[in-house]
């Protein structure tokens, strides 16, 4: 374990992965003076480093040699709620579900775009550095005001059904993050509904209908395959 930059007021970001030459890359890669990076190569070391470094964001690997990458996860989450992006070469969907599910904020399949990964890395940050959900959420031609339990679009109010509303809500305290099938249908209908995706299905395209411009190519709901959906946050 590593403290490449040391600067106090720098967002840090612990890299977990066994590779070296994948440690070495992220390290050159995310080496701009924007971040303050660490690293840990298996999951004691992480786990070790989670507590002796407060990171503010952690990178992490699933293949680690000494535990699997989703139970360095479930520890964290018994103590804390620091996000963590997963960076994996596994593409199944199951794989990516546990990885949510056990408490991962995100997920990217390697090999990935550094581009890509940077401005995960501050779409995280910026969510986390909010202690409380923005209480009107805005993006091109939608708003929610969470206050008034108020949706418009272009202006014009749009009638949702209680539970409508309640996954819109949902989807938009946890903009830009991906939430899976299973913890939607746990937050919104309860444990009883977690194995009937397809109730969650119908809600998601009732509600794509009322406040998408064409649901068949949604711009706010975004479908994660085989895994869940993604309220975007960016324009």
């Amino acid at each position: 374990m590593s403290n490449e930059k040391a600067g106090a007021n720098l967002p840090r970001i612990l890299v977990v992965d066994d590779e070296a030459a994948i440690r070495r890359f992220l390290r050159t890669a995310l080496d701009t003076g924007e971040f303050s990076l660490h690293q840990a190569e298996n999951g004691h070391a992480a786990l070790a480093a989670a507590v002796a470094i407060k990171p503010d964001v952690i990178l992490l690997d699933l293949g680690l040699p000494d535990m699997d990458g989703v139970e360095v996860i479930r520890r964290i989450r018994e103590w804390s709620q620091v996000p963590i992006l997963v960076l994996s070469v596994r593409e199944r969907e199951d794989d990516k579900v546990k990885a949510l599910d056990a408490g991962a904020d995100d997920y990217l399949t390697k090999p990935f775009g550094i581009g890509e990964l940077t401005a995960r890395i501050r779409v995280t940050l910026r969510r986390s550095m909010q202690q409380v959900p923005e209480p009107v959420y805005r993006i091109n031609e939608l708003e929610v005001d969470l206050p008034r339990r108020r949706v418009t679009v272009r202006g014009e109010e749009v009638q949702l059904t209680p539970t409508e509303y309640e996954l819109l809500r949902l989807l938009v305290t946890h903009a830009g993050k991906v939430l899976t099938h299973s913890q939607i249908l746990r937050q919104i209908w309860g444990v009883a509904y977690v194995e009937q995706p397809h109730v969650l299905r119908v809600n998601i395209s009732n509600l794509r209908h009322k406040i998408e411009t064409d649901p068949s190519r949604p711009r706010y709901i975004l479908t994660e395959p085989g895994v869940g959906y993604r309220l975007r946050d960016t324009p």
